[in-house]
């Protein structure tokens, strides 16, 4: 009894206050407040979350799975979430202690794409067609304002994503038929001839910047819309050629990376100032209409500089209008060089980038792939960002998503032989990280539950209600042996239980919110990692073993640190000297101790 008594106790103290804090969010007038460092965010893919309302699931009549999307025996198509689900399960979110909840696109996509025999549907929401209204697969806009409203009712903010990038593919290029169309660049291909330098003059005087020029779309290629989907996309703007890049399949390298076709979608041309009036106005009505909270911009490096140097701005100055004064905006930038994250805060201006770095790094050192200096060079990176380590601590943070895979997949490929035990402890170990460091920490949905999928993509997407695809019933789960298709949406497993307990003591501790982070001690073996966050009088240590061995350490802490208490773990009462924290941790373990009042 005496062994378990402390941490009781500790978890009792973080759920009352939890609970205190929660409800002073849950104020109309003090979630606005909130600062995006504030927030634990929850990724919701709604199509995979809980079905309610099954009359939905086809989009309208049921068509077939090839023309509707609606297979729910299929990884790639449609399995009948929607936005009536997700507010369903609003008290299961904001019972894992999230604040915030990351919607996948919700806007109406082009239901099947693919050529015949690699068809699938558009389950994720990335393939848009009508960017002024909701998916009928998900609802209705009647839809998302309930889910807005009741989320906003409970303190909880709501986040969309947005893309800009690319639409839907519709438009087809006759020197291609079968769509393989490889990239044409600009200088073989330029804007003012037809088809390649041989061709005939077109566009006389455009220079890339007096888009009046700009009349003919058949530089690189021919560009068509298929008959009968002349008015497939909305604004109908959208529906113009003229108003794409038209240049074939990006490489993802050199110039093709902002100008190439993304795996066949219709590139925009986000240079031209109309696209850029264009979609201010799109994503300017939603804030407008609905008092969202923040966009993820996905694809966001595929976009030219100049288009978020005024996109943002306005997305900012719309929200402040309508009485949101932290309206969170963070773009997609896949790349786990700090660098290359940092030079979209400056260069884009984007106010922040998921933080890619972490990702990596995090996923390294939990799963004992490297030394923990790992992730101490990405900490030492923040003041690189635009803002410095302000903006450092603005970084969604995650361990996983819907594209690369899930943190237990990334552990149970590492290290193929893994037991029960250690995989739980690993990734564990992965979210205290998350949830204890600088940046905003993202629950890719799921993964409380245990999931790990088989892969990337849809192989990482699993259904939340009782699934009928046989790939995901099958799967080996954190902390649980369940097996077969079921609701997951229980609060007793224990790894709900540790990330719920985590999640709580952030949202309940301003210094794990908005503290300054000190790297204390990192090595370049598996092992010990301890980080400070500070702010004002109060110190707080986050101490982790990535390693097989228990391990005994004095840590280096402010001097006036001197009275502590256990947050998370078995923290001594008192420092050992001043300036020095004596700690002892099990493998795969970790301990949160604070010292208020220095």
């Amino acid at each position: 009894m005496s062994a378990w008594t402390p941490w009781r106790r500790t978890l009792l103290a973080v759920t009352a206050l939890g609970a205190l804090v929660s409800a002073a969010h849950a104020a109309p007038e003090s979630y606005r407040l909130r600062k995006p460092q504030d927030e634990v965010i929850y990724f919701v893919l709604p199509d995979r979350f809980e079905n309610g309302d099954a009359t939905n699931d086809h989009g309208g009549r049921n068509t077939g799975p090839l023309v509707d999307g609606f297979d729910p025996t299929r990884t790639g198509f449609y399995h009948g979430g929607d936005l009536k689900g997700v507010t369903r399960r609003l008290d299961y979110i904001q019972g894992l202690g999230a604040t915030a909840v990351w919607l996948a696109p919700v806007f109406k996509n082009r239901a099947v794409q693919g050529s015949p025999g690699h068809e699938s549907a558009a389950h994720h929401g990335y393939w848009i067609t009508d960017f002024t209204d909701v998916d009928p697969h998900l609802g209705t806009r009647a839809d998302f304002r309930a889910l807005v409203d009741a989320a906003h009712a409970r303190g909880l903010k709501v986040y969309m994503d947005i893309v800009v990038n690319h639409t839907a593919d519709v438009i087809q290029y006759k020197e291609c038929p079968d769509g393989d169309c490889a990239y044409r660049g600009v200088a073989d291909y330029p804007y003012v001839r037809q088809g390649g330098l041989g061709g005939a003059p077109i566009n006389a005087g455009f220079d890339g910047k007096n888009f009046t020029r700009l009349k003919t779309p058949s530089w690189a290629y021919s560009p068509f819309v298929p008959a009968g989907q002349e008015h497939a996309k909305k604004p109908d703007w959208l529906n113009d050629p003229i108003y794409y890049h038209n240049r074939g399949d990006s490489t993802f390298a050199g110039e093709s990376s902002l100008l190439g076709d993304f795996a066949t979608l219709d590139d925009v041309f986000t240079e031209n100032p109309r696209v850029v009036a264009g979609f201010i106005e799109i994503y300017g009505q939603w804030i407008d209409d609905f008092g969202i909270d923040g966009f993820r911009i996905d694809t966001a490096r595929h976009v030219n500089p100049a288009f978020w140097q005024a996109f943002v701005p306005a997305m900012l100055a719309r929200a402040k209008a309508k009485g949101i004064p932290n309206f969170h905006i963070f773009g997609e930038v896949f790349d786990a060089d700090p660098a290359i994250l940092a030079s979209h805060t400056r260069v884009d201006r984007l106010p922040a980038v998921l933080d890619f770095a972490f990702q990596s790094a995090a996923t390294d050192v939990a799963l004992g792939r490297t030394g923990t200096d790992r992730l101490a060079r990405v900490f030492a990176a923040d003041p690189v960002y635009q803002g410095g380590e302000a903006t450092a601590r603005q970084l969604p943070t995650f361990l996983g998503n819907h594209d690369m895979g899930r943190i237990g997949w990334f552990a149970l490929k590492a290290k193929p032989g893994i037991g029960d035990d250690e995989l739980l402890a690993r990734v564990t170990l992965a979210n205290a990280l998350m949830l204890t460091a600088r940046g905003v920490p993202t629950i890719y949905y799921g993964d409380e539950q245990g999931f790990t999928g088989d892969g990337d993509y849809a192989d990482s997407r699993e259904d939340m209600f009782e699934s009928q695809v046989a790939s995901y019933n099958d799967n080996r789960l954190v902390g649980s042996n369940a097996k077969g298709p079921r609701s997951a949406f229980g609060t007793d497993g224990v790894l709900f239980g540790r990330i719920t307990e985590l999640s709580k003591l952030r949202v309940a501790t301003p210094a794990l919110r908005e503290g300054s982070q000190v790297t204390r001690v990192a090595s370049d073996k598996p092992g010990l990692l301890a980080f400070s966050r500070i702010l004002d009088k109060t110190e707080v240590l986050a101490v982790f073993n990535t390693g097989d061995q228990p391990l005994k350490a004095n840590i280096p802490v402010e001097a006036g640190s001197v009275a502590w208490r256990a947050l998370h773990g078995a923290c001594a009462g008192t420092a050992a000297a001043p300036g020095s924290y004596s700690i002892e941790l099990k493998p795969l373990d970790y301990m949160i101790c604070v010292s208020e009042g220095r």
